[in-house]
């Protein structure tokens, strides 16, 4: 749109003739001649609605010496202004590690406390059970005193969740199976090789198919496991079947939980500890039926009387930490992408592996080693491929 804009007399000096007009250095702009030219008739501009020109007599010996540029609305954009804020990428990325450690940690200190656990009351089966009731315990507490928002949930929640509890159940006990009869260092070599029943299962059950790096990177997934397996020396194989089996159910885990839970806004945490409970629900009269309450006072009292009042804590301990540490786990999935979750999921195998070597001297022979690192490489090349042929 164009103001109205009125040369003063002043603003040009004719010749006798007219034919020259000087240009004036400046034009001044004033909301009085605005007014005026609304008032008086004869005025070069008229009031209409759009403002127009009405006659360009005076304008016309210099309309191209002097051009008035008006802001239009139609080509008005918002300002495309590129503010980085480090703080807050800086924060973000030390949330994300603290995450990291902490996952690392409380895993570290699981593993620990309950191998500790196990040689002195070797039952998994009472074990397992009350690492998911102290969780469930612990969640409903914070529920309660509003430290920690409950979830909205339905019927249908719980009956998508009802598979995922059930592999997971097995995937647990058959894992607490494994670290109960060899050490705790095999059991997570032999874990370290679930991307292969990951990729087996969605293969034959699933009908899916998958680029052949995936497949290849499943290669020194397998020759690690089974390099380190043949060379253990403490081999057991209750121990080497209890891992494969929760390797299996933790890949049906994970299929059902992605089934089932497309749609529900329900947090990590929040997850974690409903499926906690449904857990807690279905192992507790197995693990009944398997070892019993005669089989735990007996084991209970030789375990007090060996180790004194410290195994109660231990048995706290590894309750505990079992919980945060897969609480953690599933919290930073809201945060980090797949891709990051797996490296992450990579070096806490790692870390788990040394930490208990050093803490157990663990014996370890060179080729044993060489099949461990074989197997991790292999989880975080696969790890590495699978995440990029979802992106292409």
């Amino acid at each position: 749109m164009i103001s109205s804009v009125k040369p003063t007399p002043s603003s040009f000096s004719a010749t006798s003739t007219g034919a020259r007009r000087s240009i004036p250095t400046k034009l001044h702009f004033s909301p009085l001649h605005i007014i005026k030219s609304c008032r008086n008739q004869s005025s070069n501009v008229s009031y209409q609605k759009p403002l127009h020109i009405s006659s360009t007599q005076n304008f016309s010996s210099f309309k191209r010496e002097v051009r008035v540029e008006a802001y239009e609305a139609d080509r008005s954009r918002p300002l495309d202004i590129n503010i980085e804020l480090p703080d807050e990428q800086s924060a973000q990325k030390l949330k994300i590690g603290i995450y990291f450690a902490t996952w690392w940690a409380l895993n570290v200190v699981f593993n620990i406390y309950n191998k500790k656990v196990l040689n002195a009351f070797p039952y998994p089966w009472l074990t397992s059970t009350l690492s998911l009731a102290c969780g469930s315990l612990m969640m409903l507490v914070s529920w309660a005193s509003r430290i920690a928002e409950a979830p909205k949930t339905d019927l249908d929640f719980w009956k998508t969740l009802f598979p995922v509890a059930v592999a997971h159940t097995i995937g647990h006990v058959a894992a607490t199976v494994s670290m109960s009869k060899v050490a705790v260092s095999f059991t997570h070599i032999i874990k370290s090789g679930e991307p292969a029943f990951s990729v087996l299962v969605s293969r034959f059950f699933l009908g899916e198919t998958f680029p052949l790096p995936v497949y290849l990177s499943l290669l020194p997934i397998i020759g690690g496991c089974a390099l380190a397996a043949v060379t253990e020396l403490n081999f057991n194989m209750i121990g080497f079947m209890g891992a494969m089996i929760s390797n299996l159910a933790f890949v049906f885990r994970n299929i059902f939980s992605k089934k089932g839970m497309k749609g529900k806004s329900v947090s990590g945490m929040n997850y974690y500890a409903c499926l906690s409970m449904m857990s807690l629900l279905i192992l507790t009269p197995f693990a009944i039926a398997v070892e019993g309450p005669k089989m735990w006072a007996a084991g209970w009292e030789n375990a007090v009387s060996q180790i004194g009042p410290n195994f109660v804590w231990w048995v706290v301990a590894q309750s505990v930490f079992y919980h945060l540490y897969n609480q953690v786990s599933y919290m930073s999935l809201d945060q980090i992408s797949p891709l990051t979750f797996s490296i992450g999921n990579t070096m806490k195998r790692i870390s788990v592996i040394v930490a208990s070597i050093i803490i157990f001297h663990t014996p370890v022979q060179p080729v044993n080693a060489l099949g461990a690192a074989i197997a991790i490489l292999g989880t975080f090349l696969y790890s590495q491929v699978s995440i990029q042929s979802l992106v292409v």
